[in-house]
């Protein structure tokens, strides 16, 4: 596996850890999913054998809620981490129509394991962990990966772009944490924007340096439809 073992991703109590709380530190993320299913909905209607590529699963659980929507479309769920998959995989269970693949960002890069398109492409706060030239070439392999008319679809976290609202946005993060999070976390929890700031891991672009990228290659419609802070979904589409 490339890249994966200096990170905390390879820490089976970390990425418990990070399933256990994620609702308490990721701020709006129903809202989050939502939206996504919402795109999915909107886009993806009238399309038959609609087949949906994630890329940096984790636990699978946005796929879950896709398939809350279409019961009957093909998933394939992609993760570098042997626990998020295996996590995966449990919360998938019962439906037939989901595979997984065990890859870093990086393996698929250079050593493609998909000849189909798909329709529609996904990722949730995975990318802001490559560095800017290797973004671009995910935004990329996603648009290429895409049939006519599809969509890709990046749930992340952004930089600011000013130092000022960087520390306000961190703050919100913090602010939000605190009013939200289960009280028995309450000590432990709003130190998560302050270790997301200094974990070497994190690589985030800012939110117009990425819509550049995706229009770069190729995508139209490109645009931000929902932000809170640093947390963004963003995308495009390939038109026809």
């Amino acid at each position: 596996m490339t890249e994966l073992t200096d990170s905390h991703w390879s820490d089976s109590k970390f990425s418990q850890g990070y399933r256990d709380s994620a609702d308490d530190f990721i701020p709006e993320r129903r809202k989050l999913m939502d939206i996504t299913k919402f795109l999915f909905g909107h886009f993806m209607g009238g399309r038959n054998d609609r087949s949906v590529l994630d890329l940096g699963c984790g636990d699978g659980l946005f796929v879950q809620e896709l398939f809350r929507v279409d019961p009957d479309m093909e998933a394939t769920l992609v993760d570098a981490s042997a626990d998020m998959l295996q996590a995966a995989r449990l919360r998938l269970s019962g439906f037939e129509r989901a595979n997984f693949v065990r890859a870093t960002f990086q393996e698929i890069l250079a050593d493609d394991p998909f000849s189909a398109p798909f329709d529609f492409i996904l990722s949730s706060l995975a990318i802001h962990h490559l560095d800017r030239e290797r973004k671009a070439a995910l935004f990329e392999y996603a648009f290429s990966h895409l049939k006519p008319g599809g969509m890709f679809v990046n749930v992340d976290v952004v930089r600011a772009p000013t130092p000022t609202l960087e520390n306000m946005y961190l703050a919100l993060w913090e602010n939000w944490i605190v009013s939200n999070c289960d009280t028995s976390k309450e000590e432990e929890l709003p130190g998560v924007p302050r270790k997301y700031k200094e974990n070497p891991d994190n690589k985030p672009d800012s939110l117009m340096t990425q819509l550049r990228m995706l229009e770069r290659a190729g995508f139209k419609n490109v645009d931000c439809c929902y932000k809170f802070g640093i947390f963004a979904v963003f995308g495009g589409t390939k038109n026809v």
